[in-house]
């Protein structure tokens, strides 16, 4: 008698099993004009869009809403999105992307179980945003959390290397008109302008390029000696570096024409230029306080406007606008853009977005809310608030 514990019939070789193919999915994304101020980014251009209808999704762009980056609704339309004249209708599709974080009002417009795209802007933000969220079960992405397999942050890099660039160029053109047609650079028989920056990030590398570009003599300040050493190396010519003595910097502050805030701290930026030290600096000088959206590094800045940028304090002309790259904003448009169309490709290539971010480690990054379910540490602590770990609610 045997005694083998499987039948005939399981001995048997059987068929195959293999995957079904994943059904693509159809996406509609609705992109209303954005509400903010002074906020002229769409987050994607009409060849994005075209693209994406290529594959068979749909769009409805509220109007108007890519005017500030110089995109008009014609050119939506022949791409193949839907112009509606009701804000009500973006907000109700079931992927919303925005580039500000929505109020409170227009998050009562979108639908339950939708998903948002959007900054984050966690200093910004109150408790009744995220309980508007978990009311409405939204599953929320900051794109400035999605983090990809290096470990950098696509978007917020992106943006940082505008800032960093946009900051020399600012303040070549402050120089220009309140500082008595002075022009920032290296001209023969003149002395070339003397920038100082303050940070060796993304910020401070792309403001060193530009200003080494244009001719000026570029001093780099930052407590990191690998991140120093990491600008030399990238920069590929060797410039003044110093860590952050405050004898060594006031020195340099005294001495230069332009200096710039590319600090960044875990909560607050620290403040590293007291305002005594503002006071010994050149009259005309000219700051770029690129830190100011978490505080600025300068005592004596504080937030401006695009429409009234600049004011004069000790005779020194301040420069403080949060959102630098919406200056730039069709640049920082198609830059947000290309960052997020592969990522749409690839929700619709996986059949939604609950497929997609199974497999997607930078999207589960990015999440800070799963059907209403907070699933961020860092906004949890920071608002007291209850969270689950994302790994445990997808399955």
């Amino acid at each position: 008698m045997s005694t083998s514990p499987f039948s005939k019939q399981q001995l048997m070789p059987q068929a195959e099993m293999l995957e079904i193919q994943r059904k693509k999915g159809e996406l509609l994304i609705g992109i209303p004009k954005e509400s903010y101020m002074q906020e002229k980014r769409v987050c994607l251009t009409p060849d994005a869009v075209s693209a994406l209808t290529v594959h068979g999704h749909r769009f409805v762009i509220e109007t108007g809403a890519g005017l500030g980056a110089n995109y008009s609704d014609k050119e939506y339309s022949e791409a193949g999105a839907k112009i509606s004249y009701d804000v009500k209708e973006a907000f109700e599709c079931n992927i919303v992307l925005k580039v500000e974080p929505p109020t409170l009002d227009e998050i009562d417009m979108m639908h339950p179980q939708s998903v948002l795209f959007s900054a984050l802007q966690l200093k910004t933000q109150t408790k009744k945003y995220f309980e508007a969220l978990a009311k409405k079960r939204i599953t929320a992405v900051a794109f400035d959390y999605i983090r990809d397999d290096q470990g950098a942050y696509p978007v917020v890099k992106s943006l940082s290397e505008i800032a960093g660039t946009a900051s020399i160029l600012i303040a070549g053109e402050i120089m220009s008109k309140d500082k008595n047609g002075l022009l920032l650079g290296n001209i023969s028989g003149v002395p070339p302008t003397d920038v100082v920056i303050i940070g060796a990030g993304t910020v401070g590398e792309f403001a060193a390029r530009c200003a080494i570009g244009m001719g000026a003599v570029v001093k780099v300040f930052d407590n990191s000696l690998s991140k120093l050493r990491n600008l030399q190396r990238c920069l590929g010519t060797s410039i003044y570096t110093s860590t952050i003595q405050p004898k060594n910097l006031q020195k340099a502050l005294m001495r230069c024409d332009v200096a710039i805030g590319a600090v960044r701290g875990k909560t607050r930026t620290p403040i590293l230029v007291s305002e005594p030290m503002v006071e010994k600096m050149k009259e005309g000088a000219v700051i770029v306080d690129v830190s100011i959206d978490r505080g600025g590094c300068f005592e004596t800045s504080e937030v401006t406007t695009h429409k009234q940028p600049v004011f004069e304090k000790h005779g020194v002309f301040h420069y403080c606008v949060p959102n630098i790259p919406s200056k730039y904003a069709r640049t920082s448009s198609v830059s947000i853009s290309n960052i997020f169309t592969p990522y749409l490709l690839n929700i619709g290539e996986e059949g939604g977005f609950e497929n997609a971010v199974r497999f997607d480690k930078s999207l589960q990054k990015g999440m800070y809310f799963y059907h209403g379910i907070l699933t961020n540490k860092s906004v949890a602590d920071w608002f007291n608030l209850p969270f689950r770990d994302i790994n445990l609610l997808i399955l």
